[in-house]
């Protein structure tokens, strides 16, 4: 017969260890407090999910790719398991990069799961953070999240060149060249750049061992700390909901993290990983075999960048070769300019919070997403960025499109040379005329009902189409939104007759804000005593 007591028995290890480590570290008090926070439900929220997943797959695959590269210039013969290119001569780079696709078990299938993460995590970034600013999730307290996910699709643009330039091909070749380029159309400091990038002349000896290790170590720390930051604000600030009954920007309604969120994004993971992996397994990209070693004489037919850097190659593409001469030095003002675009575009929109918050005057926190239809003027000025990137992204693949559909690369150039400025004027006035019709029809569901497409005939011979009260929860979600006053300027003299003096700031911002909120940008929510007046009978139905 035992005599030891319950009280006396051991803890199992599992237990003991976790024990031991909160009591160092606070673990439990702090999952306690956190574990069951709330997130709110929502399709749109899985985009971020996407780009987070996609990021770990990037890592992942690209440690395992770390492990075979071999990041020189230093020439080699091929004796690999790809027949035609044996003999040849190519750098070590390149060679290595042959191994990994033909000879390393796995390897080709690790490279494009790679490479096709990475397209999906920009293009994941890209719609995310066109979710955010159509729903005005940037606005405050999360202007500094919004820079960090600004941040995060830029340096991922550049993380992404330096990485498919990195096997030395003719294709990335042909990009590195083409960005060799642009740096030396910089004034004054465009060569030094270019020798001390490439370690001499193009294409140098240094340039691939220096852009793997801004690819492997520099960029992907920057982001890697980046996307932390990024979540732990999203969990201190709470993420944003749609309106809807019982939402307000002081609670939340949702799920807990744990175990439902948990779950649900453990599995959507794994769903992201296995499409990902499908994709790579049937869709080849980035073929290197077929096209060779990189040499600094030829250049490949039809050669393009990744989609998200398509759209600063339009601009030079499309830019007339003007050129002027100061002073013995020539400017080349048909790569000049387009560089000066490029970050100007993108700087608009990273500081697009702090604009609006200007124009608008409006300082309060928002935990409430707003539907992109009552912010007309918004969603159309973003419908018309969007604009210009895609007519600049047609014009960076002038020549495929010009051999592809038989037309002239002279026409396609010069239809998106017009557009770029047309089109985006043509966006914003057809996107805005959308919102406010979609305003229209939100009030004439909330004082007529939904149609029901049920007819009916009265007893006077007069058809008429039954219509559908809406539920209070779904007219609460219609009116919900906030209407907004335009701005006014103070009057001219204050009340001791004394004249303002306004500056020309604040009349540039009162105007931008009329522009906002003016007569003709919002459509004036239904009231109360209309609905009671067309439910009660008295109004036309």
């Amino acid at each position: 017969m035992s005599t030891v007591t319950d009280k006396q028995k051991k803890a199992p290890a599992g237990e003991r260890v976790a024990d031991w480590a909160d009591g160092r570290l606070g673990i439990y008090s702090l999952a306690k407090a956190n574990m069951r926070k709330i997130f709110p439900d929502h399709w749109s929220f899985m985009l971020g999910e996407i780009c987070l997943y996609s990021f770990i797959i990037i890592i992942l695959t690209g440690v395992y790719l770390t492990m075979f590269f071999h990041p020189s210039m230093n020439e080699v013969e091929y004796h690999g398991s790809y027949v035609p290119l044996q003999g040849q001569l190519m750098s070590e780079a390149f060679n290595s990069t042959m191994r990994i696709s033909f000879d390393v078990r796995g390897g080709l299938l690790i490279r494009q799961i790679h490479h096709w993460a990475a397209l999906i995590f920009i293009a994941g970034m890209f719609v995310h953070m066109m979710r955010v600013f159509f729903t005005g999730a940037f606005r405050k307290p999360r202007e500094i999240n919004w820079l960090f996910g600004f941040l995060l699709f830029f340096l991922g643009m550049f993380t992404g060149f330096t990485g498919y330039s990195l096997p030395d091909d003719l294709l990335s070749g042909t990009g590195v060249r083409f960005m060799q380029g642009a740096i030396l159309s910089v004034p004054v400091v465009g060569t030094y750049l270019s020798m001390f990038l490439f370690g001499g002349e193009f294409p140098g000896g240094d340039f691939v061992a220096r852009f793997y290790s801004a690819h492997v170590l520099l960029l992907p720390g920057i982001m890697l700390g980046l996307v932390v930051a990024h979540l732990i604000l999203v969990f201190y600030h709470k993420h944003t909901q749609f309106e809807g009954p019982g939402r307000t920007n002081n609670n939340v309604v949702g799920m807990p993290l744990l175990p439902v969120y948990m779950a649900k994004a453990g599995g959507f993971f794994f769903l992201v990983f296995g499409v990902i992996a499908v994709i790579s397994a049937i869709a080849s990209i980035n073929p290197i075999w077929a096209l060779g070693p990189y040499r600094p004489d030829q250049v490949s037919t039809g050669a393009q960048p990744d989609w998200y850097m398509g759209f600063a190659e339009g601009l030079i593409r499309v830019m007339p070769g003007w050129e002027i001469n100061m002073w013995g030095h020539t400017l080349v003002l048909g790569v000049m300019i387009p560089l000066a675009i490029f970050p100007l575009m993108l700087a608009v929109i990273a500081f697009y919070p702090f604009i609006e918050s200007w124009i608008t005057g409006d300082k309060r926190e928002h935990h409430i997403a707003q539907r992109p239809r009552n912010a007309p003027t918004r969603t159309a000025f973003g419908v018309a960025w969007i604009t210009a990137y895609m007519i600049m992204l047609m014009g960076g693949g002038n020549d495929i499109f010009a051999t592809h559909f038989h037309m002239s690369i002279n026409s396609i150039t010069w239809f998106v040379r017009i557009f770029f400025f047309l089109g985006p004027v043509i966006a914003f006035i057809v996107t805005k005329r959308i919102c406010l019709g979609l305003q229209r029809r939100d009030k004439d569901k909330v004082l007529h009902g939904r149609e029901s497409g049920i007819i009916k005939r009265l007893p006077h011979g007069e058809f008429v189409e039954i219509h559908e009260p809406l539920s209070q929860g779904e007219l609460y979600r219609l009116t919900a939104h906030e209407q907004h006053e335009p701005a006014q300027l103070p009057p001219a003299v204050d009340e001791n007759g004394v004249e303002r003096k306004v500056s020309r700031m604040e009349k540039l911002r009162v105007k931008l804000n009329q522009g906002y909120y003016g007569g003709d940008n919002q459509i004036a929510k239904p009231t109360a005593e209309e609905y009671k007046e067309i439910t009660s009978g008295h109004g036309h139905h």
